[in-house]
């Protein structure tokens, strides 16, 4: 089977025709700490399309010079992998738990997203550099105590450590209104300390967030028949690569992981 062009590369192309946006104005004029996500496996050459199709209402985040950055996150979940269940059962309240690290001199954070019983997420984050990515530090369980409490009224789990990391590239669209994000990932893979597992490299990863669910990337997506999928790295590739139930996933598992772990 022939496959499209390095989603990566076809990606860098999309950016380097774009307009660029500062961080600094993304965060003066954000409105999305609260959103609705949708997810979608694109490739590559759709990019191309949706990017025509939203001509220069869309600007693309640039730090530094650079307009595609290299990401790694660590997820902390507990020895019988209660926030992957929660995930799979589609719990109304769920969370998670991650360390974020910029490679490319953005830093590290600690994040924490809340999924609401309306369907919303909530994203909470505290700084996190000169911590570990692979330890939470009695600061973040303090923090985690603090954010579960008030966002879903649940308590931490007792036990939490890494359990996954996962490595991409991303490129950020921004709709100049701030109304609209569009998070568009390549190059994923996913390692658990012993064995890592390669996306393919010719899809992109497309988050689209918005205040409420239907912005203009998914009306132009939803006319090129890419449909959402409910998915998510982490679940991805713990169900992957640990061998776990993973029954809403099993269709893009196979579409997105073409090879056996190494």
């Amino acid at each position: 089977m022939t496959e499209w062009p390095d989603a990566g590369v076809l990606l860098a192309g999309v950016a380097a025709g774009l307009n660029p946006v500062t961080l600094e104005e993304i965060t003066a004029r954000s409105k999305l700490m609260s959103r609705m996500d949708r997810k979608y496996l694109v490739p590559a050459p759709v990019m191309t399309r949706l990017a025509d199709e939203l001509g220069d209402r869309f600007a693309v985040l640039e730090i530094g010079g650079r307009r595609q950055f290299r990401y790694t996150s660590t997820y902390f979940d507990t020895p019988d992998l209660l926030t992957y269940r929660q995930h799979r059962q589609r719990r109304r309240r769920r969370f998670k738990i991650r360390t974020r690290t910029y490679l490319d001199g953005g830093g590290r954070w600690l994040e924490v997203k809340l999924k609401g019983a309306r369907g919303g997420t909530d994203k909470h984050r505290i700084p996190y550099d000169g911590a570990p990515a692979h330890a939470l530090t009695p600061e973040a369980l303090d923090y985690l105590d603090t954010t579960l409490a008030s966002g879903l009224m649940l308590p931490r789990p007792a036990s939490l450590g890494p359990v996954l990391s996962t490595d991409y590239r991303r490129v950020t669209l921004v709709d100049r209104s701030g109304s609209a994000r569009l998070t568009c990932d390549s190059n994923l893979v996913c390692h658990d300390m012993r064995q890592e597992l390669p996306a393919r490299r010719d899809l992109v990863l497309l988050e689209s967030k918005s205040a409420g669910g239907d912005a203009a990337a998914d009306r132009v997506l939803r006319r090129l028949g890419i449909r959402p999928v409910s998915v998510s790295k982490y679940c991805l590739g713990v169900a992957t690569l640990l061998g776990v139930p993973a029954n809403p996933w099993h269709r893009v598992m196979r579409r997105y992981f073409r090879t056996t772990p190494n």
